[in-house]
């Protein structure tokens, strides 16, 4: 435990046995609270404290601040690191689930000009024959080739072999994935968009990064006191910057303070809650504003992927004629999403046979696309908005060869 720390625990104790005046509360930042708030928990007395606070283990995520695209290219070439900042502007990486592997992949060793732009679901091998054929600079492949750690580089397995061609040939590789995903405007709000106008909501909300993490409340007798903790406090972690408020009590004293009548030793963290992001995170549920039968939907899904085909399962007493008021949707493999939102339909790639079957049980209509079938037909909507980001010396292409894996025969 760091000195000021043992001092700390030991002028909180003295100052709380005495009379009570004047509530402080102070800020801190999150390096604080991760060291000296917790020396200052475990030297204190087990009567100054009622609880531990915990670190979150939910994703936040922190919004850049705006670009000036135009300044970006004025010279009309563009660097690689000057896509990515657009594609940073277009999908935060910070959005992105924490599990997953996003941005810049593969980097080549010689930097040269961003020419030719190539957009694909997938890496696969005969995507980067064609990427070749092209003379790509960069593919932005929605999912990552590379995810899990690798201890070698080696032929034998596919998706290392395209890590090895992309350096051979000089060919950055980019991935947005989950980012796309949670981002307002982004591959969850073009699916749901293809049923129509509603209000939509994200199922699963994406947080801010707050300024500050926690926030110590304690009280005082006098400024003096109040500095010399503030100080105290400053040397526990090497002088971090600390904001604090305070206010006096009225004419009821201890009572308006502490809830009760008898003066207590008092010290109390509280964990400050992250802001939501609002319009970004995982799925989406939309109010439809013009109800559809299921099969309507089906036919409207049909044309807004590009498909001939889907599979549907009906929910337990619904029919082709039912109608269609909500409908929940999640883009790729969406079940730990979409499980337990209740709506009349539910849109996603994939499903296990017995998780659809839960869903019919409860009387909510399935349609499946395959994985990648719910993903790929936003690709031509961020070309567009790449695009327009972008000097004319570049140019975004779509893949001719990327397909999902799986047809109906």
């Amino acid at each position: 435990m760091l000195t000021g720390c043992r001092n700390l625990s030991w002028t909180f104790f003295s100052l709380t046995s005495r009379r009570l005046w004047t509530r402080q509360s102070f800020k801190s930042r999150a390096a604080l609270c991760s060291s000296a708030f917790s020396s200052v928990l475990h030297s204190l007395p087990s009567s100054t404290h009622s609880h531990h606070i915990l670190p979150s283990r939910q994703s936040s995520a922190r919004l850049p601040p705006s670009v000036n695209f135009s300044s970006v290219h004025s010279s009309g070439l563009m660097e690689l690191k000057e896509v990515l900042q657009v594609l940073e502007q277009l999908a935060p990486l910070s959005l992105a689930e924490s599990w997953d592997n996003v941005g810049l992949l593969v980097e080549p060793s010689k930097p040269r000009p961003v020419k030719t732009i190539l957009l694909t679901n997938d890496l696969t091998d005969a995507v980067m024959e064609e990427a070749v054929a092209v003379s790509c600079d960069l593919i932005i492949s929605y999912h990552p080739p590379l995810f899990r750690p690798i201890k070698r580089l080696v032929q034998k397995d596919w998706k290392q072999r395209l890590a090895v061609r992309a350096v051979e040939v000089g060919i950055a590789v980019f991935s947005p994935h989950t980012s796309w995903d949670c981002v307002k405007g982004g591959v969850n709000d073009w699916l749901v968009g293809g049923l129509g106008s509603g209000q939509v909501s994200v199922l699963s909300q994406v947080l801010g990064a707050a300024s500050h993490s926690h926030k110590l409340e304690f009280t005082v007798r006098s400024a003096e006191e109040l500095n010399m903790i503030m100080e105290e406090l400053k040397a526990c972690d090497g002088g971090t910057t600390l904001q604090h408020s305070g206010s006096r009590p009225d004419s009821s004293g201890i009572h308006a303070l502490l809830g009760h009548g008898t003066p207590s030793q008092s010290l109390t963290i509280v964990k400050l809650e992250k802001p939501p992001l609002l319009g970004h995170g995982q799925g989406r549920c939309s109010v439809l504003d013009q109800p559809v039968t299921v099969g309507a939907a089906v036919q409207k899904l049909k044309s807004h992927l590009g498909l001939s085909h889907l599979r549907l399962a009906l929910g337990w007493g619904q029919t082709l004629e039912s109608s269609v008021y909500t409908v929940a949707v999640c883009a790729g493999s969406g079940v730990s999403v979409l499980n337990g939102v209740k709506a009349d339909l539910y849109v996603t790639g994939e499903m296990s046979h017995h998780e659809v079957l839960d869903a019919v049980a409860k009387g909510t209509s399935v349609i499946l696309s395959d994985h990648s079938n719910s993903e790929r037909g936003y690709l031509a909507v961020f070309r567009e908005r790449l695009a327009v980001r972008l000097p004319d010396s570049v140019t975004v292409v779509l893949s001719k060869a990327d397909r999902d894996p799986l047809e109906v025969v």
